[in-house]
């Protein structure tokens, strides 16, 4: 990636923090006049957790999104995609129903498992030699049944606010997050993210193949089983305490391989600045909602996400009957 595109993206990625810090703006302005100190505690402990948050999970999805595309050689491959976001907030609504929603412990132990569950499994169904159309369709079971035993899981509520607590946590969000909530999500995010940065060379060769990868010495089946566990925890901590957004994982990577002349190992890094940057963003949009009305930050990802992964797979399409 040239200088000019990561200059671009650190740019970018500057003005959507500042825009989710600062917007809107009235309310702010008025209180800079009238009570500063106020000002300064909405800043640090209301808007300050919901940046970061925004710009950890976003990265998360983004360099996650490009492992696991990498790993399986599938554009359409992402977390949300391959079960492992409705894994772990699967996993997050179980642990909740145990020891509650205020047990951020709980719910990340809950994402965690959850995570690394559904990711061991579409391994088990992909197969060593699976090609990308039975990984795909093994993604997708495991994210239907996923989001079936989280529908069960919710209506099986111990009450009615147990329900729409948990609702309200699936949708995704980023509102009333703390600073020691923000905190608990950064080591494990930033771990991962260079781990898997630290694994780029190995995808690059995976990209030529399994042979060509284990030959150069980078063993598949461990590299497989690292991509899983790592994985499964950054992505497993920021549901926990986000709960689940999609198509973020699946649109940053293809952007950031296009940076990188197409190589899947140096598109981590460029694809979790612009995951964070999209979920940042979005963030600022879900602002625009009428007064007293929240639209979650999931609702809006998948809006804007989905008319993209249609139209990828529709050039994909053209691109095998050519």
């Amino acid at each position: 990636m040239s200088v000019r595109w990561k200059l671009l993206l650190c740019l970018a990625l500057l003005f959507a923090a500042i825009a989710s810090l600062v917007f809107p703006m009235g309310g702010l302005a008025e209180l800079w006049r009238s009570d500063p100190k106020l000002l300064g505690v909405i800043l640090t402990e209301v808007r300050l957790p919901r940046v970061l948050l925004g710009l950890l999970y976003g990265a998360m999805l983004g360099g996650s999104g490009a492992a696991i595309q990498a790993l399986f050689a599938n554009p359409l491959a992402s977390p949300d995609i391959t079960g492992t976001t409705g894994g772990a907030a699967l996993g997050a609504v179980v642990a909740a129903y145990l020891a509650g929603f205020a047990s951020p412990i709980g719910l990340a132990v809950g994402g965690i498992m959850g995570a690394a569950l559904a990711l061991t499994l579409l391994l088990g169904l992909a197969g060593r030699h699976s090609d990308s159309a039975t990984m795909l369709l093994a993604g997708i079971a495991i994210s239907a049944i996923a989001g079936a035993a989280t529908a069960l899981a919710l209506a099986l509520a111990p009450s009615p606010f147990a329900f729409y607590e948990a609702y309200d946590w699936l949708m995704g969000s980023l509102v009333d997050r703390s600073l020691a909530q923000a905190g608990m999500v950064t080591v494990p995010v930033l771990a991962t993210l260079l781990f898997l940065h630290s694994r780029s060379r190995a995808f690059d060769m995976l990209a030529l193949g399994e042979v060509a990868a284990e030959s150069m010495g980078y063993p598949v089946a461990r590299l497989r089983r690292e991509v899983v566990i790592a994985t499964a925890i950054g992505v497993g901590m920021a549901v926990a305490v986000c709960g689940a957004v999609g198509f973020i994982g699946l649109v940053a990577p293809i952007f950031a391989r296009r940076l990188v002349r197409a190589h899947p190992g140096r598109a981590i890094l460029p694809a979790a600045m612009i995951g964070a940057m999209l979920l940042t963003l979005a963030d600022v949009l879900v602002r625009f909602a009428p007064a007293g009305r929240q639209f979650p930050i999931g609702v809006i990802t998948a809006l804007l996400g989905a008319p993209f992964f249609l139209a990828l797979v529709l050039k994909m399409r053209l691109e095998w009957r050519s």
